[in-house]
């Protein structure tokens, strides 16, 4: 029955599988919000307001340290220009959809930093959807705080991570994979009610491995949820199932096809270990998807994976931004310029041999602290990335954004620190930390299109520009919820 594959299936199951997941959907809600004190109204209004008419770089910060006039992207070599065309195409109307991947290490896992970017991207240039979801609860590690990806059949998923030396189990383009070995699997995606507020979906994308058991959905009220399997990808190890709804949905039910399903798939398909890597969530309209993908304890080289950059080309995205460095400070012993660097390299090859097409934009890591036996002090290798990224950037024509040196440089990590903006490991930062960091780099992106859009009459009136003050890892996160100590605000 090929038909199944090249063509739609929709498929009704009864109420009483459906009840099986709407209670504990509710306790997991209920639970969510009573444990996620730090949005507020203002965000919540912020996050349901329709996209802004006008740029502006007016984005007002709370570190009094952050230095203003280097709030910017460095690209002398025009790297970002196929990028920044794409935007001004949004900006004039075009029905479009431009994909961002932002990957690195814990700083991007919390989801903290870069939702704050993916918000405010999203109402200047309109909502694509969630974009990139994984997981990671089920692998037993950090989750961000606006959506849930739950299993109630499985209870002994095994985790195979980029960091591992020797993964537990293959893993995919979020940087991991789950497991498992039941032949009876469950997935509940849902959007948390408050912190994904703006984030309903009408279509999903479930990337596998191309022998685990398919998945159907469980549908309710009677709302048919068109599937497709197996989508070609021309990669191995991978099939992405694509799930599309007749309306916009917060959540979406699925369980493996019953055993007398009829199906044509290789006999040894239901017989081996099922393996998952994560979900895709779009609303259909225009605008940006945002992919935030983070591993704890990330480095350039445990991403270097030819098969990895094969995948991640799945996503066909406009923008690479990568965050990461701050765990090479901490875990390469005898770290050098030229040890950093040779890893950087060999992924930045990688990224132009799999990815020709995707602009490429550097982030160097904000100053922290290393602990000694004597107490914390400055980590001095941060200093030695923070330069060497820059200077790699200059020399080989890439973008730049450096956020090392925007909120001080040497000895800014004491500013931090007194600002109550670092966690309690001095090495994370509190939510309200990581807001900043996502202001600062939106806000360093607007600045890049506002100069494009100025230069371009047929764009028309966008709007006021602002002005440019003169002023001037380490492993598995522990006592810190979520990634990082959260701070209500």
């Amino acid at each position: 029955m090929n038909f199944l594959r090249s063509c739609g299936l929709t498929v009704l199951r009864s109420c009483a599988i459906s009840l099986l997941f709407i209670v504990p959907a509710v306790l997991v809600g209920l639970a969510f919000d009573i444990y996620a004190p730090y949005i507020t109204k203002q965000h919540l209004s912020e996050m349901e307001s329709p996209p802004r008419t006008e740029l502006t770089d007016d984005v007002e910060l709370q570190i009094s340290f952050a230095i203003d006039s280097l709030c910017r992207i460095t690209d002398a070599n025009g790297s970002l220009n196929a990028f920044l065309d794409e935007l001004e195409m949004l900006l004039a109307g075009k029905d479009t959809v431009i994909q961002i991947v932002h990957l690195g290490d814990s700083h991007v896992q919390a989801g903290l930093y870069t939702g704050q970017v993916m918000r405010m991207l999203h109402q200047a240039f309109g909502n694509a959807g969630r974009g990139w979801i994984a997981p990671l609860k089920l692998a037993k590690i950090n989750e961000p705080k606006d959506y849930f990806i739950t299993s109630s059949k499985v209870k002994d998923w095994i985790a195979g991570r980029c960091i591992q030396l020797v993964p537990k189990c293959i893993w995919g383009l979020g940087g991991m994979g789950i497991q498992t070995a039941s032949k009876t699997v469950d997935f509940e995606v849902r959007i948390a009610p408050i912190n994904g507020a703006g984030y309903a979906f009408n279509k999903a994308l479930l990337f596998r491995d191309d022998r685990a058991i398919p998945l159907l959905p469980v549908e309710e009220d009677s709302v048919a949820i068109h599937t497709v399997w197996g989508s070609e990808t021309g990669l191995p190890r991978i099939a992405v199932d694509t799930f599309s709804m007749e309306e916009q949905a917060m959540s979406l039910h699925l369980l493996n096809i019953p055993h007398d399903f009829p199906h044509d798939f290789a006999p040894d398909m239901l017989q081996t270990p099922n393996c998952y890597y994560g979900f895709s969530l779009m609303n259909g309209n225009a605008g940006i998807l945002y992919h935030a993908i983070g591993q704890n304890g990330a480095m350039f080289r445990h991403y270097t994976n030819s098969n990895y950059f094969r995948q991640l080309s799945l996503l066909n995205p406009s923008l690479l931004i990568i965050t990461l460095g701050t765990n090479e400070a901490f875990s390469i012993r005898n770290l050098t310029d030229s040890i950093f660097v040779s890893h950087l390299e060999q992924f930045i090859q990688g990224v132009k041999e799999f990815l020709p097409t995707t602009a490429i934009l550097l982030t160097t890591p904000a100053e922290n602290f290393h602990r000694t036996s004597k107490g914390y002090v400055r980590n001095e290798n941060i200093t030695l990335i923070a330069n060497a990224i820059t200077e790699y950037a200059e020399r080989e024509g890439l973008a730049c954004f450096d956020l090392y040196g925007m909120t001080g440089g040497v000895n800014s990590c004491q500013k931090w620190q007194d600002a109550k903006l670092l966690g309690r490991d001095r090495i994370h930062y509190t939510a309200e930390g990581y807001y900043e960091q996502g202001k600062m780099l939106y806000k360093a992106l607007i600045r890049l299109v506002i100069g494009e859009v100025g230069e371009m009459e047929e764009i028309g009136e966008i709007g006021e520009m602002g002005e440019i003050g003169e002023d001037g890892e380490m492993g598995e996160m522990e006592e810190i919820v979520g990634g990082v100590m959260l701070t209500p605000i």
